[in-house]
Parts: C-alpha cells; sequence; structure tokens
C-alpha cells in the first residue's frame, strides 16, 4: 500500500521520543550526575555542549531510520526494523562518539569537560554530531542484508572522517588539541566546523542504493573528492579574500589569530565557512 501521508511523520514523533527516553534512562543508569536535565538546569554549558551533540544526533537517526526501513507493507514489520536500526543506531552513536574524542583529542578530554572546559565540550558535541551525521546516512533498511551492508559503510565512514580530520589539522602550525584542552575556544569552533562539515560531505558519499561492493566503493572514493573543497576554504577564501592576508599552503594569519590572539570571530568564521562549503558542494555533488 502507499504510504500514508501522516504514516512516517508518527513514526518518527514516535521513534524519536522513544529514543530520547532511552537516552534519560541510559543517563541516569550509567551518569547520573550528569544528564540532560540536570547539566542544562545547572547551567554547565562544557556538559551541556556534548548533550546537545547527542540529542541532535538522535534526531537525526530517527528520521533517517523511518524514512529507510518503513515500507507501508506491515505495521509490525515496519516497526521491528525501525526499532532494531534505531536502537541499533544509538548505540553506535554513544560508542563511536566517545571514541572519536579519545582517539582525536586525547583521552584528557572527557576530564577537560568535567571542569567545565567549554572549548573541550564543543569539540566532544561535535564529534557526537558528526557521528549522528554518519549514522543517519548508513544505517537503515528492512532485512538483515540491508543492515549488514550498513554497519560495513558506517565503519568505513568513521574511519574516513578520523583521516580526514587528520589530515586537516595538519593545516595549523598550532597543536589543535593542545589549544582546545587549554580553553581556546576559538580553535574549538574552527575543529568542530571541519569535523560536522566532513561528516556532512562523508555522509552524501556513503548515500545512494547499494549495488555491489565495487560498483558502491568506487562511486564513495569518487564522492569524496569533494573533502578537497575545504582546503581552499580555510587558506584561500577565509584567510586571503575575507582577512585580506598573504595566501600561504599552511599556516598564515588565521593561525596567529586563532592560536596567538584567540579571536573567537576568526574561528567562527572558519567553521561557518566548512559548513557552507559543504553544504554548497554536496548540493551540487
Amino acid at each position: 500500500m502507499a504510504l500514508r501521508s501522516l504514516y512516517l511523520p508518527l513514526f518518527g514523533a514516535l521513534t524519536t521520543i522513544v529514543l530520547l527516553l532511552l537516552l534519560r534512562a541510559g543517563q541516569r543508569l550509567w551518569t547520573p550526575a550528569h544528564t540532560v536535565r540536570s547539566d542544562l538546569e545547572q547551567g554547565q554549558l562544557a556538559h551541556a555542549l556534548v548533550q546537545i551533540g547527542q540529542v541532535l544526533g538522535l534526531f537525526l537517526i530517527s528520521g533517517a531510520v523511518v524514512a529507510g526501513s518503513a515500507q507501508g507493507e506491515s505495521l509490525a514489520w515496519d516497526a521491528l526494523w525501525i526499532a532494531a536500526h534505531g536502537l541499533l543506531a544509538m548505540v553506535l552513536l554513544e560508542v563511536f562518539g566517545n571514541l572519536g574524542v579519545r582517539v582525536l583529542l586525547r583521552s584528557r578530554l572527557h576530564a577537560e569537560v568535567e571542569r567545565e572546559n567549554v572549548a573541550a565540550g564543543l569539540a566532544a558535541g561535535a564529534h557526537y554530531l558528526a557521528t549522528g551525521i554518519l549514522l543517519s546516512k548508513s544505517v537503515s533498511g528492512s532485512d538483515l542484508g540491508s543492515l549488514g551492508v550498513s554497519l560495513v559503510f558506517f565503519v568505513l565512514a568513521q574511519l574516513t572522517l578520523h583521516v580526514f580530520v587528520l589530515l586537516f589539522r595538519t593545516l595549523t602550525v598550532y597543536d589543535d588539541a593542545e589549544e582546545i584542552l587549554g580553553e581556546n575556544l576559538a580553535a574549538a569552533f574552527g575543529y568542530a566546523g571541519v569535523t560536522v562539515a566532513l561528516s556532512v560531505i562523508i555522509g552524501h558519499a556513503v548515500e545512494g542504493t547499494f549495488v555491489d561492493w565495487g560498483t558502491s566503493l568506487r562511486g564513495y572514493g569518487l564522492a569524496l573528492l569533494f573533502a578537497l573543497a575545504l582546503y581552499p576554504v580555510r587558506q584561500l577564501f577565509v584567510q586571503t579574500l575575507l582577512l585580506g592576508a598573504r595566501f600561504s599552503f599552511r599556516g598564515g594569519r588565521l593561525d596567529q589569530g586563532i592560536a596567538v590572539e584567540r579571536n573567537l570571530g576568526m574561528g567562527v568564521m572558519e567553521a561557518v565557512s566548512y559548513l557552507a562549503a559543504a553544504f554548497l558542494v554536496t548540493r551540487l555533488g
């Protein structure tokens, strides 16, 4: 049967509510000192930014699994696969979001969030959001075969994100991790922007109907070429065209403004430029 006009929205709303309730229950069990409610009510901004990344990730996941798993043939069958993919994606969000933070920003980051380092909270929240974006593009389907393919491409996307983030960190003459751990909010904005922007591009590369492994992997690799567009965004558009500084292949005026002057406006401009470029190239691609 054709999907009725309210079928998907209702399923989406119900899935989102269930996932948010599960998030609250899990936090009460494993991290009772830091739940969404307690962090927001107590004004703990660093923890709140991490919570925001998780919640945004869950919203993206709920919409994606409903759109990708609901076939409209059977209510029970749709509910089964939406629940399976939703629960799996939620677990993956928590596991890989936490792992990404530890791998890319060192294990000290959690201690920094605990002492209310807002820069650390922003970077960690961005990783959870990036993981949610990748999950929303890869985890869906209505059978075990599609579930297996989804898991493979999600893990591949995660590895790609980590590699690309590390590569982009070489553009700066300063150490992003040390700056963020040192409460440099400008550096955290730049780092968060490139992380989320890369997840948008990589998620776009993951999207599409699976044909066979060879065809799908070739398409994935070609789509990743769009990530190269982020390089001139930093060094040419922001540093040279917007700041009016001399062009340099690495480092330059932008690094000076962020690492030495801790210029928040420069950090935000860098982050927004990354995101704008990611949306532009994925729209055109």
